[in-house]
């Protein structure tokens, strides 16, 4: 096997949020081998030389959805098309330097294995499968006009969720998407926006049902996301043990500072909701939802401030339905209230933490895993540069593989 060997370059420091110069960084199959400023160059080396340019690990997504019907109604794709189709929106985010991806529900095993063996050309994957949601819930996208009860074949259907209600029922719902091969578990604790039924403020699932969900994911070495945007269902969240916080834009100061006690995660997920400003109307929202999307849109920024006076980590996620090639914008939203390196941070070591992967990814240094981007600029003076679909990242490497190299002198 021939050994990568990466030169010329200047190396960001995630951690401190500066770039370090005169290292070198040498690659053995997935894993980082060596970072030192006199690396070895054999025989069995292949030299690459970066021009000066910024090398810094690939960019970690925690929230995203690559395979999802978000609107009521029936379906509009046949799994096996929604599969297929998600194939290229896979490619596409790794050109934009997402080497990881966090699927907050709509994937499954299947596309992580497609993946994994070569079959599709994308970030690794950690998969929710189904969310569990309560009737009437954020994971039921029946319209009031439906009267028919939920079908059980929730993984023959397209969509992202699966309703269940009950101690007993929540329990059976997890250990089957754990069965499924999920990675972790996502919970809907709130209203939502896409979903016709339920307002944002809505607190879903009782306590006792809230427990049981974190309960079962605990016992199989696993942890629970949850959906909520009003102050008062993260409250409940954080409090029966939810690890991650999806959304959270409604956050007030005192439930940040239980969030940093307990060591949750907040992920906001800010691009979506201009997104759906922008186009959900011609994307066939109606003007419930676009008034739901109006009010949580309007915390926007603040929560960003609110996590970071209480000292809560905040990793980095988009949410992006229809609209993925919006995805990087994320980083110019973020960077209206909070510096580069902050937002980086956030989209690497941080959302390193969130997949149970830290020192392995978000990182680059010895035995880390080889995923890596180069940058045609500085990224703490300008997060443009991860703007217009990977454009100013002429190499990327995901798992120690070249999948991108445009580099010119």
């Amino acid at each position: 096997m021939t050994d990568l060997l990466l030169k010329n370059f200047d190396l960001l420091d995630v951690e401190a949020g500066k770039l370090e110069s005169g290292q070198e960084v040498r690659i053995c199959g997935e894993k980082i081998a060596e970072v030192s400023s006199s690396v070895q160059n054999g025989s069995d080396v292949k030299v690459i030389d970066l021009g000066g340019r910024t090398l810094m690990p690939g960019l970690i997504d925690c929230h995203n959805h690559i395979s999802r019907e978000i609107l009521a109604g029936p379906p509009s794709m046949l799994p096996s098309m929604s599969a297929l189709r998600s194939s290229s929106v896979l490619h596409d985010m790794l050109m934009r330097g997402f080497t990881t991806l966090r699927d907050a529900a709509g994937a499954d095993l299947g596309h992580k294995q497609a993946v994994e063996m070569g079959y599709v050309v994308g970030p690794r994957l950690f998969v929710a499968g189904k969310s569990i949601s309560q009737t009437g819930g954020h994971g039921d996208h029946r319209v009031r006009a439906d009267q028919s009860e939920p079908c059980a074949c929730v993984h023959l259907g397209p969509g992202i969720g699966r309703v269940a209600d009950g101690v007993a029922e929540v329990r059976k719902a997890v250990r089957d998407e754990i069965r499924l091969g999920a990675d972790q578990i996502k919970m809907m604790a709130s209203g939502g926006i896409a979903s016709a039924s339920d307002p944002i403020d809505q607190l879903q699932y009782s306590r006792e049902e809230m427990d049981a969900i974190v309960d079962e994911a605990a016992r199989s070495n696993t942890y629970v996301m949850a959906h909520a945007y009003p102050d008062a269902a993260i409250r409940r969240c954080v409090e029966a043990g939810v690890r991650t916080i999806e959304h959270g834009n409604m956050l007030s100061l005192e439930t940040a500072k239980l969030m940093a006690e307990k060591g949750a995660y907040l992920v906001p997920t800010l691009v979506a909701f201009r997104c759906i400003q922008r186009y959900g109307e011609e994307t066939g929202y109606n003007d419930e939802q676009i008034e739901k999307n109006d009010k949580v849109l309007a915390a926007g920024t603040q929560a960003l401030l609110v996590a970071k006076e209480a000292g809560v980590k905040v990793a980095f996620g988009t949410d992006i339905a229809f609209w993925h090639e919006h995805q990087s914008e994320e980083f110019l939203i973020r960077g209206e209230v909070l510096e580069p390196a902050e937002i980086i941070r956030s989209a690497t070591i941080i959302g390193a933490e969130v997949v149970r992967m830290e020192g392995q990814l978000g990182v680059i240094k010895p035995d880390a895993l080889a995923d890596l981007i180069v940058v045609d600029g500085n990224p703490l003076d300008d997060l443009g540069l991860f703007q217009d679909q990977g454009a100013h990242l002429p190499l990327i490497i995901a798992n120690g593989k070249v999948v991108k190299n445009s580099l010119t002198a």
